[in-house]
């Protein structure tokens, strides 16, 4: 009797215990394990490095590893789709960027695999000017003079960028459409061979992320003529802004921020939000954003660092450069 009835007398445990375990799951605080940090674009790439930099900052800060996934593919169309299926839990976040937030929108159209409604912004992270540089043999040494020498020679112009349908391309784009000048984009593999080629003088423009040219800017290998950012860089600040040359709707900032799962609870949001806010003003952390060309995220009413101002400043960019995409014509393949 004993033998039979000790599997009745268990019973009644092993029925309670998954009924316990998952409001005991409910009750754990956020968050209990480690973050995924979803990064649309290869390793060592200036996203990349961003996302590295905020992952371990973030990561102290909450008191669990946030580890960076690579997912490249499809101009991080591919990361922005694992990010927007996945669990809306707050353990899986987005590096985004311009591109991924905001341009792939219009560029891609139909082929786009989320709408915008299907991310939560989270918080923005920090701008990287834009620099439009040139040949060293071209007769050119400020943007206005630029603008006057494509209008004598239609046509004449070739602008470089790291490849269609990026923010550099867009930033070509958008200075021809505002200026009124022809130049024909030549799309390359990476900002190395588009600044080789610039270099060497079979390209006579190009538009690049700072951080990529800035040594060659400083080596004197080209020449730069405008930041597309509202102030200049103090990284260089002898190059002025297109505003102060008379091109102030030419502004173009290549940005970084993240962003969750739209059904993410708001609570995590406004938390992450809190931690990536606190993360850009510890100046240990922005030391080293700032060595990347980092600008502070000074956008919006408030800042774009908490999730509404950061929600209202993608709106705005998929605005703008869905209008720049409409009059350019620009494709992706």
């Amino acid at each position: 009797m004993l033998i039979r009835r000790r599997p009745l007398l268990a019973a009644p445990l092993l029925l309670a215990t998954p009924a316990l375990a998952p409001s005991a799951r409910a009750q754990a605080p956020f968050p209990n394990k480690s973050l995924r940090l979803i990064v649309g674009f290869t390793p060592a790439g200036t996203t990349d490095i961003a996302a590295r930099i905020m992952a371990q900052a973030l990561g102290n800060r909450l008191g669990q590893q946030v580890v960076v996934e690579n997912r490249p593919g499809a101009g991080s169309n591919i990361a922005n789709e694992v990010v927007a299926k996945a669990d809306p839990d707050g353990y899986t976040l987005l590096m985004a960027t311009i591109s991924s937030a905001a341009i792939n929108y219009s560029l891609y159209g139909a082929r786009m695999p989320i709408k915008p409604e299907d991310l939560a912004a989270v918080g923005l992270l920090l701008r990287v000017p834009n620099v439009i540089f040139v040949n060293n043999d071209l007769p050119v040494h400020s943007l206005r003079e630029l603008v006057a020498y494509a209008k004598a020679n239609p046509g004449k112009l070739n602008h470089g960028s790291s490849g269609s349908g990026t923010s550099l391309h867009m930033t070509g784009e958008l200075l021809k459409s505002v200026a009124g000048i022809e130049m024909t984009h030549v799309p390359f593999r990476g900002s190395g061979p588009m600044i080789q080629e610039i270099i060497a003088g079979r390209v006579e423009v190009g538009v690049d992320n700072l951080p990529s040219v800035i040594g060659h800017i400083k080596d004197g290998r080209v020449r730069a003529l405008a930041m597309t950012t509202a102030t200049r860089s103090p990284a260089l600040p002898d190059c002025p802004t297109t505003a102060e040359q008379g091109l102030p709707d030419v502004e173009a900032t290549a940005w970084f921020g993240c962003q969750a799962p739209a059904r993410t609870p708001r609570p995590i949001i406004e938390r992450l939000g809190a931690e990536i806010d606190a993360v850009v003003k510890d100046p240990v952390t922005w030391r080293k954003l700032e060595e990347l060309g980092g600008m502070k995220p000074d956008v919006g009413p408030d800042h774009g660092t908490t999730p509404a101002g950061f929600e209202a400043f993608i709106r705005a960019e998929i605005i703008k450069w869905g209008e720049v995409v409409r009059r350019s014509g620009a494709t992706v393949d």
